[in-house]
C-alpha cells in the first residue's frame, strides 16, 4: 500500500523529527503492508504551530468560502471512494463491500452536510439589544480511533472546518494510511496550508503530546472511557474543552408486541457490521420471558449467516482478538450459555473471532456490563417493561440503543425513559444529521449535524 514517509504539516509532506515507524498490519493475513513514522512531540508542536499560524485567516473567511472548500472535500472524497474502500480494507480487514459502503460512503455524506450547513448556519444573532456571535474555538487537536477510520476523521474536521477552526490529527496507528488519504483530499480541494495538518505515531506519545499541547484550544477524542478520563482529566487541569465519544453498552428492547424475527435478525446484523467493532452496537438484546426461548433459536440461526472471512472481517490486531476471546471465555466461566460461535479462532491465520450468541445473560455478568467490541451479542430476559427498562439503563454507559414494538408511539414511549444519547426506533434509518453522543460514561458532547458544529464554537455578545 501507498504510505507517505513524512507528515502532513503547513500545506505540504515534511519529514518526521525522528526515525521509528509504526508497521500497518493486514488484519486478515497479518501480513506488515507499510510503515508510517512514530510521530513525536516536536512533530505535534511543528504542526500545532502551522495550525495556530492559519487560524485567524481561516476564522476570518467567510462561511460561504468555507462552505466551499469543504463541498471541495466532498467532491475529492467521492471522486476517490474505490481507493479509499480497497485502504480500509487493506489496514482494517473489513469485507469490501463494507468498506465501498460505509467506511468510504459515509463520510461523502457527512461531509456533504456540513458543505450545506456551513452556508446558512447562523454564526450571528440579535437578541433585544445584544448580537451575539459565535466563534470558532481555535486550533482543534483531533484523536480518531481505527474502527471506522474515515467517518470519525470527516466527523470531527468537518464541522471544526465549518466553525473557522483549524485542525491538527493524530489518527490510530493501526489505520493511518486513510489518514494520509484525506490529508491529500484536503489538499487537492484547496484548504489553506496549515488549516489541516496530520501527525501519525502512537497515541501516548503523539495522542497524550496533542491534548497536552498548551496552544490547542479543544481536544476532540474519541476512544475508550479509560483513555477519554485522562484526557478530560487533563484538559481539566489546563480549562481545556474537550469533545469526548466514548464506550457503549447498548440494548436492543424487543418490546411483546414487536415482530421478533425482524427486531432480531436486524439486532444480529447491527452487532456483526464491522465485526462488532462499533461503539453504539446493540450487544444486549432484550426479550420478554414468555419469547426468550424463540428469540434465542432466531439469533443463532440468523448468526449462522456471517461466516468468518465472508461477511465478517477480523478484529483489527491480535491484541483485540485476544480481548475478545477472554471476554467470550468470561462468559462461559460466568454461566451464560453459548448458542453460537465461542471462544475457538475460526481461522488459522487472520485476527477472526466466531460471532458468538450468548443466551442466559444476567445482567450483572461482565459480558453484560463491559464492552467488548467485537461479534459477541448477549441475549438478555425480562419480565415487564419496567424490567426492561432497569436493565437497559443498568450499565455505566448511555451512547445508543434500539426500541421496538407494534407501533412507533409505544417504542418512543419506552425510549424516551431510557438512559442512552441516540434511540432507533423499530429499525430507525441512519441520519447524518442527528446528534450522536452519549450519556454517563459515553461521553461529552455530540457529533454529527448542527450540534456537533456547535462543538467548535463559543459565544460572543454585544450590548448596544
Amino acid at each position: 500500500m501507498k504510505a507517505h514517509d513524512g507528515m502532513y504539516i503547513g500545506g505540504a509532506w515534511r519529514p518526521a523529527a525522528g526515525t521509528d515507524t509504526v508497521a500497518v498490519v493486514n488484519p486478515a493475513d497479518e501480513q506488515v503492508i507499510a510503515h508510517v513514522p512514530a510521530g513525536t512531540a516536536e512533530d505535534v508542536d511543528a504542526a500545532v504551530r502551522a495550525a495556530r499560524a492559519a487560524f485567524p485567516g481561516w476564522a476570518a473567511t467567510p462561511p460561504a468560502e468555507r462552505a466551499a472548500r469543504i463541498g471541495a472535500l466532498r467532491d475529492v472524497l467521492a471522486a476517490r471512494k474505490d481507493e479509499i474502500a480497497e485502504t480500509v480494507t487493506a489496514e482494517l480487514g473489513s469485507p469490501l463491500p463494507m468498506s465501498q459502503m460505509v467506511h468510504a460512503g459515509v463520510p461523502v455524506l457527512v461531509a456533504g452536510s456540513y458543505a450545506e450547513l456551513a452556508a446558512t448556519y447562523a454564526f450571528e444573532e440579535r437578541h433585544g439589544n445584544s448580537t451575539v456571535f459565535l466563534e470558532p474555538v481555535g486550533v482543534v487537536g483531533a484523536i480518531t480511533p481505527w474502527n471506522y477510520p474515515l467517518h470519525q476523521i470527516v466527523a470531527k474536521v468537518a464541522p471544526a472546518l465549518a466553525a473557522g477552526c483549524t485542525v491538527v490529527l493524530k489518527p490510530a496507528e493501526d489505520t493511518p494510511l486513510t489518514a494520509q488519504l484525506f490529508a491529500e483530499a484536503t489538499e487537492e480541494a484547496g484548504l489553506p496550508a496549515g488549516v489541516f495538518n496530520l501527525v501519525t505515531g502512537l497515541g501516548p506519545v503523539a495522542g497524550q503530546a496533542l491534548a497536552e499541547h498548551e496552544d490547542v484550544d479543544l481536544v476532540s477524542f474519541t476512544g475508550s472511557t479509560a483513555v477519554g478520563r485522562q484526557i478530560g482529566a487533563t484538559a481539566g487541569g489546563a480549562i481545556k474543552r474537550v469533545a469526548l465519544e466514548l464506550g457503549g453498552k447498548s440494548a436492543n428492547v424487543i418490546l411483546p408486541s414487536a415482530d421478533l424475527a425482524k427486531a432480531v435478525n436486524v439486532g444480529i446484523a447491527n452487532v456483526m457490521s464491522n465485526s462488532g467493532q462499533t461503539c453504539s452496537a446493540w450487544t444486549r438484546m432484550l426479550v420478554d420471558a414468555e419469547r426468550y426461548e424463540e428469540a434465542v433459536a432466531l439469533a443463532a440461526a440468523a448468526v449462522a449467516k456471517y461466516v468468518p472471512g465472508e461477511r465478517v472481517g477480523p478484529l483489527v490486531n491480535a491484541r483485540q482478538q485476544a480481548r475478545v476471546r477472554g471476554y467470550i471465555e468470561k462468559g462461559i466461566e460466568e454461566g451464560a450459555r453459548v448458542v453460537a460461535g465461542g471462544p475457538e479462532a475460526p481461522l488459522a491465520t487472520g485476527y477472526y473471532v466466531s460471532p458468538t450468541v450468548f443466551a442466559d445473560v444476567t445482567p450483572e455478568m461482565t459480558i453484560a456490563q463491559e464492552e467488548i467490541f467485537g461479534p459477541v451479542v448477549s441475549i438478555l430476559k425480562y419480565e415487564d417493561e419496567a424490567d426492561a427498562l432497569r436493565i437497559a439503563n443498568g450499565t455505566v454507559y448511555g451512547l445508543a440503543g434500539a426500541v421496538w414494538a407494534a407501533d412507533d408511539a409505544e417504542a418512543v414511549a419506552f425510549a424516551r425513559r431510557m438512559d442512552t444519547g441516540q434511540v432507533d426506533i423499530n429499525g430507525g434509518r441512519f441520519n447524518p444529521l442527528a446528534p450522536f453522543g452519549g450519556y454517563k460514561q459515553s461521553g461529552v458532547g455530540r457529533e454529527l449535524g448542527e450540534h456537533g458544529l456547535s462543538e467548535y464554537l463559543q459565544t460572543k455578545s454585544l450590548q448596544f
